[in-house]
């Protein structure tokens, strides 16, 4: 079978038996080939027909086309025909050597245009067994317009209009049959088999074989090439892709044929378009989708970590498949010489980089940091005049902080190397001192220039602490280091670890319980009640049981206020409105240090600690406002002052005091002036104040707990859930970083709220009466106390460690 071109835009598959004349006598035949330059030989009639058909075809007349071709021999319909084949005649006994099929049909058709002889490029020579096509064959078959590449298959099926007849006559193979030994005009040739379908034909190479599948309807054309041993199939659709080492190049748009190797198209472009381009060059291939800015900057952070691994190959290869760029090629070379320690060089990067610089002045600064690296180097190295020659003549002229050099100045009398790293807090010379002054100076250049140091381990840092700080029951000391987390799953704390459930419940007092409060340092509980005594309780570190440690008698009218003092060597009581006595309790001994009462019409009913433990204030709504030391002995007054609590701020002037007059007050005792802090609606039963300073907690009658920012004097969160009426309840901070808010409740329930979050995130349920005070141990974060008017005190801690059903469904219930 040959495949001849006509025009360098049709192709026609001739199908003749060998051994049957196409037409024309044994001597024609054996007549010289004519050269691809068009000399040769007249064709006999039957070549006259086929080419004169064949320019009917061209000229898209198929009636003429059919009026033009000669009968068909009887019975004769090619290789394909289902109806038995002819027998053929004998010839004589040692016929000539036959010229190739492709020769046959350049003979038929020579003249029937006058281009065909130039654009052909040859006829090909005889076919060989399983030859491979050579590479210098297949690229000028890719060039030249007759190529299989930039040329359409046309089978019968193809051509509805022909008649079935016509067809067979030129020997075009039907729709679903392949062809046998068909060559390329071009000039390769298939080492296997080659498979047609309505989309095109597959051409294989390296000896890959080929299959098929049936064709879908339709006059749909395309091409196929696959290379590296790839199998080929006949494929269905208008546009198929050939791919290597399973690499899939972008579909071209349109009926197009497209030959890739390793993802780079060959030569040849799709369809008519490459024939008329001369078949060479042009690719079909989509161009590759340009990264999006979110992209290049994910690829660059995801290098410069893999750089600070040292997966350097792994870098480059990464940069070289995405097109992008780690750093500014200028920033590289500066890193380098400032890691070498090659000083000069470096400056001279600076004057590349003034131009990237969006800062007139970072460059000046750079240039400081940089010499005073190169001076304090040269002092470590004994090279004294050296580091003079950079002090005086490189360091000073810029005019740059001039405070630094004389500092720099005086590490010149340094008298060895440890003394002058002592002195300027400096690594020394070496890769830790380098890399320090290198996260410095990118410091000063844009990040499109060079990316900030460790840049993708902050963000995920970030990522993390953000997780933690929206984590509603996070309850735990937050750890930096991301070797500490998974960065795999998002972070999630459990309920079953908040202090939710009842661990222990206190039940020596034998009436109310009016307050509770733990030691700072964790280890012990104070409680008061009116049955006239304090209880401390010491907490076991390890199992966080708590036991009855000592009771603190004598109190007549009961204890309604308790106050540690920073030692937690006292603990003062105070009594409830009636009550003008305050008494001092050595903890350690259990002794009484002090009973303090001033006037019998006092009332004693509030107490704070000042920071240095040495003094503490106390006062009532009686209008008493003392200052006393641990004797008793009043040192300082404030007259006219009804007090309902009281705080001394961590200045150790500055004493809170919450008054009838539904406000808080800041009081000075050494220059004797007072201001307005907060002022509520509401009459203050009691507040707290957070660690620093900063936020007051305040129980306001009727309304609630409310957060108050002092500093900005502003009210930060009003929180919802508690009753609160006209009694005194106490809440508090508490939990890791005081991230946590607790307060007891008329309606018998302890509420905890997260900082952020006005709903309670838990209701803890046990007691039946009223909940007068809550305190959450400072140290141990899991462990809260409660004291309720039916005489207990409830510890709180996390579930235990059981395997429940009910747990769980009690976490899931209040987590929803």
């Amino acid at each position: 079978a040959a495949e001849v071109s006509v025009g360098g835009s049709i192709g026609i598959s001739c199908d003749v038996p060998a051994r049957t004349p196409l037409g024309c006598s044994w001597a024609e035949r054996r007549q010289p080939r004519r050269a691809a330059s068009g000399a040769g030989r007249a064709p006999g009639a039957a070549g006259r027909g086929l080419r004169a058909a064949a320019a009917a075809i061209a000229s898209g007349s198929p009636a003429r086309a059919a009026a033009a071709l000669p009968p068909a021999p009887p019975g004769g319909t090619g290789p394909r025909s289902s109806a038995p084949r002819p027998a053929a005649p004998r010839l004589p006994s040692s016929p000539p050597r036959l010229p190739t099929t492709a020769a046959l049909g350049e003979e038929t058709l020579a003249s029937a245009s006058s281009s065909s002889d130039s654009d052909t490029g040859g006829a090909s020579p005889p076919p060989r067994k399983k030859a491979r096509a050579s590479p210098a064959a297949a690229a000028e078959g890719a060039g030249e317009p007759g190529a299989s590449a930039g040329r359409a298959g046309l089978t019968s099926s193809q051509s509805p209009s022909l008649p079935a007849g016509l067809g067979l006559g030129l020997g075009l193979a039907p729709a679903a049959a392949p062809l046998r030994g068909s060559s390329s005009s071009g000039g390769s040739s298939s080492g296997g088999s080659s498979s047609s379908s309505s989309g095109g034909s597959a051409m294989q190479a390296n000896g890959a074989g080929g299959g098929q599948q049936p064709p879908p309807p339709g006059p749909e054309l395309g091409c196929l090439g696959a290379q590296n041993g790839e199998a080929s199939a006949g494929a269905a659709a208008a546009d198929q892709l050939a791919h290597a080492n399973g690499l899939l190049p972008a579909a071209a748009a349109g009926p197009a044929a497209l030959s890739v190797n390793n993802g780079v198209p060959a030569a040849g472009g799709p369809g008519p378009a490459a024939a008329e381009l001369g078949g060479g060059g042009g690719s079909a291939l989509k161009k590759k989708k340009r990264l999006s800015q979110s992209d290049e900057d994910v690829i660059r952070l995801i290098g410069q970590h893999l750089h600070g691994l040292g997966l350097n190959q792994t870098v480059d290869l990464l940069m070289q498949e995405s097109g992008c760029r780690l750093e500014h090629p200028s920033a590289t070379k500066f890193r380098n010489h400032v890691m070498e320690g090659e000083w000069d060089k470096a400056e001279n990067d600076l004057n590349e980089l003034k131009a990237l610089v969006h800062s007139p002045h970072a460059i000046v600064r750079m240039k400081f940091l940089l010499l005073q690296q190169k001076y304090l180097e040269y002092l470590e190295d004994g090279k004294v005049l050296e580091a003079l020659q950079v002090l005086r003549c490189e360091l000073t002229p810029l005019k740059y902080n001039t405070e630094r050099i004389h500092v720099l100045s005086g590490y010149l009398m340094c008298s060895h190397a440890e003394d002058l790293r002592a002195k300027a807090e400096w690594e020394g010379k070496g890769t830790a001192s380098r890399s320090k002054l290198l996260d410095k100076l990118q410091t000063y250049l844009p990040p499109s220039v060079m990316l900030p140091p460790r840049r993708l381990q902050n963000l995920l840092r970030q990522a993390v602490e953000l997780q933690r700080d929206r984590c509603l029951y996070h309850n735990t000391k937050l750890d930096n280091n991301l070797d500490s987390v998974s960065l795999l799953i998002d972070h999630v704390c459990s309920r079953k670890q908040f202090p939710c459930y009842t661990q222990q419940i206190l039940t020596e007092h034998c009436n109310e319980v009016w307050f509770c409060k733990f030691s700072n340092d964790g280890t012990k509980l104070a409680t008061g009640s009116k049955d006239t005594t304090v209880i401390i309780w010491q907490v076991d570190p390890d199992t966080h049981q708590l036991k009855l440690l000592k009771t603190l008698e004598g109190h007549a009218y009961g204890v309604s206020y308790i106050a540690w003092s920073p030692d937690d060597n006292y603990l003062v009581a105070c009594g409830p409105d009636d009550c003008s006595e305050l008494w001092l309790w050595n903890v350690q001994t259990g002794e009484l240090r002090t009973k303090m009462s001033q006037s019998h019409e006092d009332s004693l009913t509030s107490v704070a600690w000042n920071p240095d433990g040495k003094r503490f204030v106390t006062g009532g709504q009686r209008g008493q406002f003392y200052q006393c030391d641990l004797d008793g002995n009043l040192l300082d007054s404030w007259e006219g002052v009804r007090v309902q609590c009281l705080w001394c701020l961590s200045d150790g002037k500055t004493v809170l005091a919450s008054d009838t007059h539904q406000r808080i007050r800041g009081y000075n005792f050494e220059d004797l002036t007072d201001r307005n802090i907060v002022q509520e609606d509401h009459p203050i039963m009691s507040f707290t104040i957070s660690k620093n300073g900063r936020l007051a907690l305040l129980n306001v009658a009727t309304q609630g707990v409310h957060l108050w920012d002092l500093q900005d004097r502003v009210l930060v969160r009003k929180y919802q859930g508690v009753t609160q009426g006209f009694y005194t309840i106490h809440s508090c901070f508490g939990g890791h970083n005081e991230d946590f808010i607790a307060s007891g409740s008329e309606d018998h329930k302890v509420y905890i709220w997260h900082k952020r979050s006005e709903l309670p995130i838990a209701e803890l349920t046990g007691h039946t009466r009223t909940v007068n005070c809550v305190s959450w141990n400072p140290q141990i974060p899991s462990m809260m106390a409660s004291a309720s008017d039916d005489g207990t005190v409830r510890i709180w801690g996390p579930a235990p460690f059981v395997d429940n059903q009910d747990i769980e469904e009690e976490c899931s219930s209040m987590d929803s």
